[in-house]
Formats: structure tokens, C-alpha cells, sequence
């Protein structure tokens, strides 16, 4: 009697699919590397210099308790702060610009800081207030 023998397995992968595959990729890749868009030759106009990317540095007006104005970390008094202001405008005409008043301070010398920053024409105005945590 004859024994039958079972079949052996492959030892290798097939990978011809595989290959062929990955040229025709390549193949694709290159060809739209290649292709340029056609179109109409035209003489673009010339641009303006870049434009700055730096934020604008914002003013800090600040009221203490005590009645005394600083700007960023210099005291001031109201027409110091309304001359510096205006050079400040004059340099950037949309200079941002907070008001801090203190919780204790009086409200009209807030109002005066008030007034002079409208009187300077500043447009771009925040007031800072502290986070009320509930």
C-alpha cells in the first residue's frame, strides 16, 4: 500500500502582488510630482513689506488706593500720563491700553484716568477687574 504523502507548506511569501503594487505607487507619485497647472502667464502685482507680526505692547494704567497713577511701573501724575499717552498714540495709533483701578481707590480718580485716556483718543481700552469666585 502506498502512504500518501501531505502536501508542504510554503516556506516563502509570494510578494510579486506586493512589488507590483508599490511600483504602480511609485509610478503615480512621480508622474503627479511632475504635472505643473497650466494657465495664463500674469505679472503679479508687487506687495507691501510684510506687515510686523509683534503684538502691540500694551499700556498699563494703573490707581492705587491712594490716589497715586502709575504707567506700566513709573508714577505719573494725570498730565504726565495724558503726554506720555499721546506719544504713545502718535507711535501706534491703535496702542491698546488697561485700566486698573484698586478696589479702595475713589471712583472719581478712576474717572479722571478715565477722561484723560479719552482725551488722548484711545480706542482700544480694557478695564481689569479681578474673577469673582463663587
Amino acid at each position: 500500500m502506498r502512504r500518501r504523502t501531505r502536501p508542504k507548506p510554503y516556506d516563502d511569501l509570494n510578494v510579486t502582488p506586493l512589488m507590483d503594487l508599490a511600483w504602480n505607487l511609485l509610478v503615480v507619485f512621480i508622474i503627479m510630482a511632475t504635472v505643473t497647472v497650466q494657465g495664463i502667464a500674469v505679472k503679479l502685482p508687487q506687495g507691501s513689506p510684510a506687515p510686523s507680526l509683534t503684538k502691540p505692547k500694551t499700556q498699563a494704567v494703573t490707581v492705587l488706593a491712594d490716589g497715586r497713577i502709575f504707567l506700566g511701573t513709573m508714577q505719573v501724575t494725570l498730565a504726565e500720563l495724558e503726554q506720555r499717552l499721546r506719544q504713545y498714540k502718535a507711535a501706534d495709533p491703535s496702542v491698546p491700553v488697561v485700566l486698573r483701578g484698586d478696589a479702595e481707590a475713589r471712583y472719581q480718580e478712576v474717572v479722571d484716568a478715565l477722561d484723560v485716556i479719552k482725551r488722548v483718543n484711545i480706542t482700544h481700552l480694557g478695564l481689569v477687574t479681578k474673577r469673582l469666585v463663587r
